[in-house]
């Protein structure tokens, strides 16, 4: 399960066991800084041996494989974008990923605006000039691909990092 080669994901949604049976004093829920820990040196790791278009390249896979099994365990009922925001906006405050908005949305031609305020992967996080988001990147166009079966561009225009005090996303669906 986790130590065979592959040519395929095989990440789904049972790889995060039952916590309740196996975490019954310390719960589910663990801090922000031990995710940043895993998270940022385990990035730190792949820019070193890799460069930093893989890097991102690899978060946003590991973000979007994520977003497709998020998507098909906790929203797949979802029968309209209402209704999916409306859920990923439970979601995500819930698991407190951050707290998730729509700032604009055109259907018609498959882009919107994303914003996430209290980001897990960088709010509180000193400004450097650049954007970090890339796992959440993945994340959307996953949940989007699931919702859709269409592919999304996702990038992030605006950080905590970059000196603004929310994310936002630039979404657009490929043709």
């Amino acid at each position: 399960m986790f130590q065979e080669d592959r040519d395929e994901l095989q990440f789904d949604w049972c790889m995060i066991g039952d916590i309740g049976e196996g975490r019954p004093t310390l719960g589910p829920e663990t801090t922000v800084a031990i995710y940043r820990m895993m998270q940022f040196s385990l990035r730190d790791v792949l820019i070193k041996e890799y460069g930093v278009e893989s890097a991102d390249r690899l978060f946003f896979a590991a973000g979007k494989r994520a977003g497709i099994e998020l998507y098909r365990n906790n929203a797949a009922d979802c029968e309209t974008f209402d209704k999916l925001v409306t859920k990923l906006q439970q979601l995500f405050l819930g698991l407190k990923v951050g707290i998730f908005r729509v700032e604009g949305a055109n259907h018609k031609s498959g882009q919107y605006v994303f914003t996430m305020a209290e980001d897990l992967d960088c709010s509180g996080l000193p400004v450097s000039e650049e954007t970090v988001c890339t796992f959440d990147e993945g994340l959307i166009a996953g949940v989007l691909y699931g919702f859709t079966g269409k592919e999304f561009s996702v990038r992030e225009i605006d950080c905590w990092c970059s000196g603004e005090r929310i994310c936002r996303f630039e979404v657009k669906m490929l043709k």
